[in-house]
């Protein structure tokens, strides 16, 4: 299973790289709402996007830095 972490855009602080890295660990949409929705401050769940009957995209934003930051997540 290939698990990356890319960032986009401007500059991202280090602090919103390591938290949103953590994730890259969990293996079910299920951990992954359980593990955002734990953090201080929690982190919105914003879509999922059905692609088939297997695959999702989700997409979760993180508050609390100097500017959102949105993370999207392919799962099967």
């Amino acid at each position: 299973m290939a698990r990356e972490l890319r960032c986009a855009g401007r500059e991202v602080s280090p602090d919103v790289v390591a938290r949103a890295a953590a994730a890259t660990r969990l293996d079910t949409l299920e951990e992954l709402l359980r593990f955002g929705f734990a953090q201080r401050p929690a982190w919105e769940l914003v879509d999922v996007i059905v692609q088939d009957e297997y695959t999702h995209d989700v997409i979760i934003v993180m508050t609390g830095g100097p500017a959102p930051a949105f993370l999207v997540f392919d799962t099967t």
